[in-house]
């Protein structure tokens, strides 16, 4: 059987460690402060991202890896093992140009090889999840085919809801999608916002964050209801709001799992800090 490798861009938020765990190869999207270039995930990390973000008096902006930073690593896995497939999970393309970039290293490819890539059509852990289970199923022996279906069937019953502490950097990056109508006379106004066909949606507003935490529970507790679920709780840089939320969902719902994700640079240059993410999805 051919070995099926997976590749995930950095905006999938998984850590190094579990990447080197599961074989899992990250490309790095880069992070731009002024005339300074920072490669996500590689030379800037949360940790230091949100302190040079509040700091600095410029806003970050960021960049997708280019065709040949695809080729390159297309290559390297091809080279090991010519016969490998190859699964490629990337940030929404409403996004990023990163999953073009995917594409068109992929046709630049001499001869025959069994690459996918998928435009997620999502973000941090809202593919990070399947690019985690699909590493997984392959190091179990799934075939290409099994694994491709099974990140798709989690893409398709992921559900994410998330509360930015300002919609400032959304608005300023150009990801704030359909939430631009959120902006202006938000006097205590807590926007929730998810990812709707690939892109930044409001869901309804609410009138702080409390009550905006509740309704969040009360949208998943419809969704899901008693059925046994998988929880991604993220934040970034500060995670009092998220540890809130997770106790919350572990009283409400058959939790089987948690997976506690820190937003990465990238993602984080959008949303700023003091942002929360809940991803659920059935167990």
């Amino acid at each position: 059987m051919c070995a099926v490798k997976i590749i995930v861009d950095s905006t999938s938020d998984i850590p190094a460690e579990e990447c080197q765990r599961l074989g899992i190869e990250m490309i790095p999207l880069k992070v731009h402060f002024g005339e300074e270039t920072y490669l996500d995930g590689v030379t800037i990390g949360p940790g230091n991202f949100y302190d040079m973000l509040e700091a600095s008096p410029v806003m970050p902006t960021t960049s997708q890896p280019s065709p040949n930073d695809f080729l390159e690593l297309y290559k390297r896995i091809l080279d090991k093992d010519p016969e490998a497939q190859i699964i490629s999970f990337h940030l929404s393309s409403e996004f990023s140009g990163t999953y073009q970039s995917a594409v068109i290293a992929k046709s630049m490819l001499e001869g025959e090889h069994d690459i996918t890539v998928i435009d997620s059509r999502s973000a941090s852990h809202g593919f990070g999840a399947a690019a985690l289970l699909a590493a997984e199923m392959a190091m179990e022996g799934a075939s290409k085919e099994q694994i491709v279906e099974a990140a798709h069937r989690m893409l398709k019953g992921m559900r994410i809801y998330f509360l930015v502490d300002t919609l400032e950097y959304l608005q300023r990056g150009g990801r704030i999608g359909k939430a631009a109508a959120l902006i202006g006379g938000l006097l205590n106004i807590k926007p929730i916002l998810t990812i709707q066909d690939g892109v930044v949606a409001p869901v309804e507003k609410t009138r702080g964050t409390k009550k905006a935490m509740n309704r969040i529970i009360e949208m998943l507790e419809e969704e899901f209801g008693r059925s046994p679920v998988h929880v991604g709780i993220g934040w970034s840089k500060y995670d009092e709001q998220a540890k809130e939320l997770l106790a919350r969902m572990q009283e409400k719902f058959d939790v089987r799992s948690v997976r506690h994700v820190l937003i990465g640079s990238v993602i984080g240059a959008h949303v700023g800090p003091g942002t929360s993410a809940v991803f659920m999805y059935k167990a």
